[in-house]
């Protein structure tokens, strides 16, 4: 059985995101997304909210397991003898920092770790939970770039009283 696992911090999980979940889902029998501690971000959504979030979104997909973890991807990875690690690109750049962490995985691990690079679909390619946070923060519409369920999260987060769809109560007909 091959697994592989998809390592991010997920705060919060874009449509982005969920592409390469679906997509590596469909290549691999089995597909860890793994919820990193990452000591160098202050997430906006605690871990438990993270993986909440991401349980939710990929529920329906029946060979996708979310499990959280701290330290580094390679001790993870020896841990559960995984051996395939999934990396999403959205552009050359992020190939360029993405490349030197797959290779110094695959060093660290004494080459027991590839990974695999998917690139996103040019509808998400813009996309970055970054990004995101940023125009719900200003009270923009997310909507096209989270579930609905995490667009009303984020909003909520910033003290925004949105419903379902990003509009604001005080704008609906």
């Amino acid at each position: 059985m091959k697994t592989a696992v998809y390592p991010g911090s997920f705060d919060p999980v874009t449509y982005g995101h969920l592409d390469i979940i679906k997509r590596a889902s469909q290549m691999f029998d089995e597909v860890i997304v793994a919820v990193m501690v990452n000591s160098a971000k202050t997430p906006l959504f605690s871990l438990d909210e993270r993986v909440k979030m991401l349980r939710e979104s990929v529920k329906d997909l029946g060979n996708v397991r979310i499990e959280s973890f701290g330290g580094l991807l390679i001790d993870y990875c020896g841990k559960n003898d995984i051996h395939i690690v999934i990396r999403g690109l959205r552009a050359i750049t992020d190939f360029e920092y993405e490349l030197q962490i797959a290779q110094t995985n695959k060093e660290l691990s004494h080459n027991k770790v590839d990974t695999v690079f998917l690139t996103t679909s040019l509808e998400y390619s813009y996309l970055s939970s970054s990004v995101v946070k940023e125009i719900a923060s200003y009270n923009g519409d997310i909507t096209p770039c989270v579930p609905e369920f995490i667009a009303n999260s984020l909003y909520e987060k910033y003290g925004f009283n949105k419903e379902i769809g990003g509009r604001p109560y005080d704008q609906q007909d």
